[in-house]
């Protein structure tokens, strides 16, 4: 890539949706962002990395991203731009145990969960990441109300029930294991804990405080 395909601006990132040029020098640095940090952490992620493996410039990389915080919040950003939806089983418990196994799917195989992994790791050394983190779980979690909207109009949830407070409740045991005690995760696990989020549903554990 040369200097003639730089970014004229300093957008930040997330702020636009460009296409044709622009859009295949965004997607060159995220997946070059995702390398570097799946092979090195975020520690050893570096510009010099990132502009060997996409093939742009580190003028264009800083001119454009300001540096590797804004690289990795802006390969978050277009994570959150997939067309992702929830499951629709056509219950409740059906629909959070296949949430709870895309969960145990993401992390349960090392070369899948190398990315997200290493996307956690930044966030704890990086207020940037940290932020583009919690835009994108939000996002993930705001998809997700969808879920709780059919369950409450079958009779399965409370009217009141909050979808992100349920969500993060049927991830949070599986990501405990993954993150905090290095146990292994699997579909019985995921079915558990479906099965114990549906539970606490239908007692209103989660109604909006």
């Amino acid at each position: 890539m040369s200097e003639r395909d730089e970014e004229p601006a300093n957008p930040a990132p997330g702020t636009r949706r460009p296409g044709g040029r622009t859009a295949r020098t965004r997607a060159a640095v995220r997946d070059a962002v995702l390398s570097g940090l799946a092979d090195h952490g975020y520690p050893g992620l570096t510009v010099e990395y990132v502009a060997d493996h996409s093939g742009v410039h580190k003028t264009t990389l800083y001119r454009r991203w300001g540096g590797l915080e804004g690289m990795v919040a802006d390969a978050l950003d277009m994570a959150g731009e997939d067309t992702w939806t929830p499951p629709d089983t056509g219950s409740l418990e059906g629909d959070l145990r296949e949430l709870a196994r895309e969960v145990v799917d993401s992390f349960s195989d090392e070369a899948a969960a190398s990315a997200p992994t290493a996307f956690v790791a930044a966030a704890f050394q990086s207020q940037r990441a940290a932020d583009a983190l919690h835009a994108f779980y939000a996002e993930r979690f705001g998809r997700c109300e969808t879920v709780v909207a059919r369950a409450v109009a079958r009779g399965e949830a409370p009217p009141d029930t909050d979808a992100a407070a349920l969500v993060r409740a049927v991830s949070a045991p599986l990501l405990l294991r993954v993150f905090i005690t290095r146990e292994p995760v699997d579909a019985a696990l995921a079915d558990q804990s479906a099965a114990a989020a549906v539970a606490a549903t239908r007692g209103g554990a989660f109604a909006r405080r």
